[in-house]
């Protein structure tokens, strides 16, 4: 019998993984990175098989951090996404898929202070359900493939 496996929920929030997404290229359809620097308030889309780059400035105010994705800003597809039954699963880059992996493969979650605001309170049913763990994983396994 395997030993339960248990997850500590570290308070993540869906902003925390942000500022590097990987995308789909606009010019070739390879993996491309979008990048976000919060200083210099420039995202950037840059990528390393066909050249393809892009760097827009983003209407955020002084000492305000980007509100939304990196990819957004070029409204570019994310890399790392699939479909699971009649919804979609997706991560953001290496380290969301990552943290999703160790979550829906625990059999025992462990949960701080709820906030409501969290990436894992945030999540859609279908990623809690311990009937979904197996699927979930296999695509899991499938878009680590592609990293």
């Amino acid at each position: 019998m395997n030993q339960p496996y248990r997850f500590e929920d570290e308070n993540l929030v869906i902003s925390d993984f942000f500022n590097e997404v990987l995308v789909v290229c606009p010019a070739c359809a390879k993996k491309a990175l979008a990048t976000a620097n919060i200083v210099t308030k420039k995202v950037r889309l840059f990528c390393v098989h066909c050249g393809y780059n892009k760097e827009v400035t983003t209407e955020v105010a002084q000492h305000t951090f980007i509100t939304k994705p990196a990819n957004q800003f070029f409204d570019a597809e994310l890399w790392l996404q699939a479909d699971f039954k009649k919804e979609r699963f997706w991560a953001y880059n290496d380290k969301h898929l990552d943290y999703l992996e160790r979550y829906i493969s625990a059999t025992l979650r462990g949960h701080k202070e709820r906030t409501h605001f969290t990436l894992l309170e945030k999540l859609p049913k279908f990623y809690h359900e311990a009937k979904n763990r197996e699927g979930l994983l296999k695509i899991i396994a499938k878009l680590k493939n592609k990293l």
